[in-house]
C-alpha cells in the first residue's frame, strides 16, 4: 500500500506491512507466479460484452438499505452464517518499477496481469455486485447473481480511473472505489471530477478516511476529521449518500463501529481478519489481489479464502 506523499501516515503504512503478512491469504512468490503464468495457457478472445451481465444484474437490483424494515434484518448469527461473497481489494494498477520493494509489489498489480485477472473472472462466469446488493443478501437473504464477486479499489490512485475502470467496462463490471479525500486532485491521484464520473457510471464511491490514519488510534475530533468531513465531501462530489467504509490497513476495533454508524455508515470492510460476531456488517472480509498472482493463483485464492 503506497501512501508516500502523506507524512502523517507513512510510519503507519510501514508498520502495517507486518500485519498484512500475518492476516492475508499468503501471496504467491514471484517464482510461483511465473510458474503459474507459464502453465496457464489462455486462448486469446475478445472481451465479454457488457450485455452478458445486464439481464442477471437487473434481476438482482438491490433496495437502498434505509428502505429495508428493521424487522426484516437478520440477526448477527444469521448474517455470519451466510456464505461469504468473494471481495477483492486492489490498490495500484501499474507496472513495477526498479525502486518498488518486494513488499510493495503485493499492492502493485502490473497492467497486463490485472487484465489477465479480470479476464479470468469473466471467463469463469463471475458477476460483479455492489454493496447494496451485498447488504440486502446479508441482511435479508436476497438473491444474488450466480458466482457473485465484489471488486474494490482503495486509496484513489489515478490508475484506477485510467487503467482499471476501462478494463472493467469491457466486461460490464462495476466496482467500489474507497476514496481518501486528502489525495483528491494531487498528482497521480483522481480528481473530484473523475470520482464523480465513476459514480455517475454506476460504480459506488465509499469512504476511506481523510488521510489514511489508523482507525484504532482515533481520539476526540479524529472522528470528525477522518470520517465525518470526508463523508460530506464525497456526498457533495457524487450527489449521493455515502454508506460504506473501508478501514485503512484493514485495521479496526469495536469502538469504531458505533462512531461509523453515527455518521451514516451501514457496513464497513476489513481485510482477511476474523469477522466480529456482534457486528459482522462492519467487519466484512476482503483479500488483497497481489501483484505477484497470476490469474490462476487469484482464482485459487478466491476459492480457498471464501
Amino acid at each position: 500500500m503506497r501512501i508516500t506523499r502523506f507524512p502523517l501516515v507513512a510510519a503507519v503504512s510501514l508498520a502495517a506491512s507486518a500485519v498484512f503478512s500475518s492476516c492475508e491469504t499468503k501471496p504467491a512468490t514471484a517464482s510461483e507466479a511465473a510458474v503459474n503464468a507459464t502453465t496457464e495457457a489462455r486462448a486469446d478472445s475478445t472481451a465479454t460484452p457488457a450485455a452478458t451481465q445486464s439481464a442477471e444484474a437487473a434481476a438482482t437490483a438491490a433496495p437502498d438499505p434505509s428502505s429495508i424494515p428493521a424487522g426484516s434484518i437478520a440477526d448477527a448469527a444469521t448474517i455470519t452464517a451466510r456464505p461469504q461473497v468473494p471481495i477483492l481489494c486492489y490498490h495500484q494498477i501499474r507496472d513495477w518499477r526498479a525502486k518498488d520493494s518486494k513488499g510493495a509489489k503485493d499492492y502493485i498489480v502490473p497492467v497486463a496481469r490485472f487484465r489477465e485477472q479480470i479476464k479470468m473472472l469473466a471467463d469463469s462466469g463471475y458477476h460483479t455486485i455492489l454493496p447494496d446488493q451485498l447488504y440486502a443478501y446479508l441482511t435479508t437473504g436476497a438473491k444474488l447473481p450466480s458466482k457473485p464477486i465484489m471488486l474494490t479499489f482503495d486509496d484513489t490512485d489515478l490508475d484506477q480511473y485510467t487503467v482499471a475502470a476501462p478494463e472493467l467496462k469491457k466486461y460490464g463490471y462495476k466496482a467500489v472505489y474507497f476514496v481518501m479525500t486528502v489525495s483528491l486532485g494531487r498528482p497521480n491521484y483522481m480528481s473530484k471530477a473523475q470520482v464523480k464520473e465513476l459514480s455517475d457510471a454506476g460504480n459506488v464511491i465509499g469512504s476511506h478516511t481523510w488521510d489514511h490514519h489508523n482507525v484504532k488510534k482515533y481520539q476526540g475530533q479524529d472522528w470528525v476529521t477522518q470520517i465525518e468531513k470526508p463523508t460530506k465531501t464525497l456526498e457533495e462530489i457524487t450527489g449521493k449518500e455515502i454508506k460504506y467504509f473501508a478501514y485503512p490497513f484493514g485495521l479496526w476495533n469495536q469502538q469504531a463501529i458505533p462512531e461509523l454508524k453515527k455518521r451514516g455508515m451501514v457496513a464497513a470492510f476489513v481485510l482477511a481478519e476474523k469477522r466480529d460476531p456482534i457486528d459482522p456488517l462492519f467487519t466484512i472480509r476482503r483479500i488483497i489481489a497481489s501483484g505477484y498472482w497470476s490469474a490462476r493463483t487469484l482464482h485459487n485464492s478466491i476459492v480457498q479464502s471464501f
